[in-house]
């Protein structure tokens, strides 16, 4: 049996006296688009945090290709395979599109800042490779036609996309969306659902925080969730529709 891309094992994180994950255990399968919902509160962005080094657990570990990665520094996580994006965006406003998604490329470059100020041939030519690359990125999400523009000039649905962009130029294996529907309408998040399912056909593994319902049940493989920082359930989407305790989570004990 083939072993899960992402493994957490019993993660505990706590702020004060708030417990906001206990004990958590669950898997990411290679392939999937994997659903961590739970209504506000329950812990789900703190566990993105956890996963891609910005927090770090109390206890518990965190495994990527069955290799321990607790501990780790956030880039080093990113140069292993793990990308993510944030509930509201972080673009650079100043910053032209095709620049905000260089930044993340530079992920994977091995010029440095003095290599940068002393024009080295190599450094000169990875940044055209760097350049080249993420035009390449703009293209496959139909972005080309913005690539100039001032990232702070976009509509609120255009700079979501740049941030997608941004970063699957880091050539992740594993993509962490924290609720990217969050702010779009309709339309927007129709198109989004049909990108997260693109991007997983890219061979890109995906674990999707989100509040939209019909967004995670129409595209998830498989769903955990959580309620004040503990797993309460996890299955395929009509397994979760039907199971008791998130029905008493999201609707009352009335409708349970």
């Amino acid at each position: 049996m083939k072993s899960p891309l992402l493994e957490i094992a019993r993660i505990q994180r706590s702020f004060g006296g708030l417990q906001a994950v206990r004990d958590l255990d669950f898997s990411v399968s290679e392939g999937h688009i994997q659903a961590l919902i739970g209504p506000n509160g329950a812990g789900k962005t703190t566990v993105l945090n956890l996963i891609a080094g910005s927090l770090q657990p109390e206890s518990g570990t965190v495994a990527y290709r069955g290799a321990r990665i607790t501990g780790w520094k956030p880039h080093a996580i990113a140069r292993l395979g793990i990308a993510r994006t944030f509930q509201t965006t972080k673009l650079f406003p100043h910053m032209t599109v095709l620049e905000n998604v260089q930044v993340g490329r530079h992920v994977r470059s091995r010029a440095g800042f003095l290599a940068g100020m002393l024009h080295l041939p190599w450094a000169w030519r990875e940044e055209c490779c760097v350049r080249e690359d993420s035009l390449d990125i703009l293209a496959k999400m139909g972005l080309e036609g913005l690539a100039e523009m001032s990232a702070g000039n976009l509509s609120f649905g255009q700079q979501r996309l740049v941030e997608f962009a941004r970063a699957l130029a880091m050539e992740p294996s594993l993509l962490l969306l924290d609720e990217p529907a969050a702010g779009l309408n309709l339309h927007e998040t129709g198109a989004l659902a049909r990108l997260i399912v693109k991007i997983r056909s890219w061979g890109i593994t995906i674990l999707l925080v989100e509040h939209d319902m019909s967004l995670v049940m129409d595209i998830s493989d498989s769903i955990v969730v959580l309620d004040h920082g503990s797993k309460i359930a996890e299955g395929k989407p009509a397994e979760i529709q039907r199971n008791p305790e998130v029905i008493r989570v999201y609707l009352g004990e009335e409708n349970a």
